[in-house]
């Protein structure tokens, strides 16, 4: 009978009926669909939740996320995990034996707080505590935490200002808030394409974007000091689950296509490495263009002043 119910959702969306699945419906659906099956274990979207923690925890994402939390909060105990949906980043932390709080606004057992509480029954974790909330109203006190954790939560927010202002007042002094993986456009025309080309957004319309400059004006504004912006390419944080060899792949490819393209149209001598550097100077060339990626994921390292 859901999967009945998931199936009509579907359809009519298709037909462009002004009404959209929730996000845990859509979850349901694509689970149902081969096509989708990639984006589901990528996604860490799977039925089973050990299976989705297990593998989010041996991910590249989730080392260099370490590491990066080990170099800018080397003493940190507690983190609060904003927008963490079925939690696969909340109890790893957990797992890592750090004080936990895990912020998620839907309830569900599939995608939300219910696939929490599940785990953590599950794994007999004491040191992680759930609430139901959005970023907007956290009611926690001021100076709370030494890390706010927030994984591709911050642009679906519904008030920017006030979800970075409440990151911000939350954390304790010299804090680290530490954004993963938020969508970023470049404007009105590239969101357009962003929204076009999202595999979900047809189903659940819930996507959205900032601009660079809007994260980092709402973070400033907050009396955040913004200690990096890791663009697309400048961490595996961003462009996992691609690989470091897979980008080597695309630079190799793409430097090929451009030998090639010179060879053609000016012979041996376009063939020659000085031809292709002459190209490179004057298209201003980069093999990995983040401006080809519909949506490109931002990070941000964030000190509380």
């Amino acid at each position: 009978m859901v999967l009945l119910i998931v199936e009509v959702f579907a359809v009519l969306s298709l037909k462009k009926v002004p009404f959209k699945m929730t996000w845990e419906e859509t979850i349901a659906f694509i689970r149902t669909k081969p096509e989708y099956q990639d984006l589901v274990t990528k996604a860490y979207f799977h039925e089973d939740l050990e299976f989705n923690i297990n593998n989010f925890g041996k991910s590249k994402e989730f080392e260099e996320t370490l590491a990066i939390i080990k170099e800018y909060a080397p003493d940190a105990n507690s983190i609060l995990d904003i927008g963490c949906g079925n939690g696969i980043s909340s109890i790893n932390f957990a797992l890592k034996e750090y004080q936990v709080t895990a912020v998620e606004p839907d309830s569900s057992t599939t995608v939300g707080a219910g696939a929490i509480r599940t785990m953590k029954a599950r794994l007999n974790l004491n040191n992680i505590k759930v609430y139901e909330a959005f970023a907007e109203d956290i009611k926690f006190e001021d100076n709370s935490f030494d890390i706010v954790y927030v994984r591709q939560a911050v642009h679906h927010s519904n008030d920017l200002n006030k979800f970075i202002g409440e990151c911000l007042r939350v954390l304790k002094p010299g804090g680290l808030l530490f954004t993963i993986r938020d969508h970023v456009i470049f404007n009105e025309s590239d969101k357009k394409w962003f929204l076009k080309s999202h595999p979900l957004q047809k189903y659940y319309g819930g996507e959205n974007a900032y601009t660079s400059l809007q994260y980092r004006t709402a973070m400033t504004r907050a009396g955040g000091i913004i200690e990096k912006e890791l663009k697309y390419y400048d961490s595996i944080i961003n462009y996992f689950p691609e690989t470091q060899q897979s980008l080597d792949r695309k630079v190799e490819e793409e430097e090929k296509r451009i030998r090639k393209k010179l060879a053609d149209k000016l012979g041996f001598i376009g063939a020659t490495g000085f031809m292709f550097h002459i190209y490179k100077m004057m298209f201003n060339f980069h093999p990995l263009n983040e401006e080809k990626i519909p949506g490109r994921m931002y990070s941000y390292i964030v000190l509380k002043q």
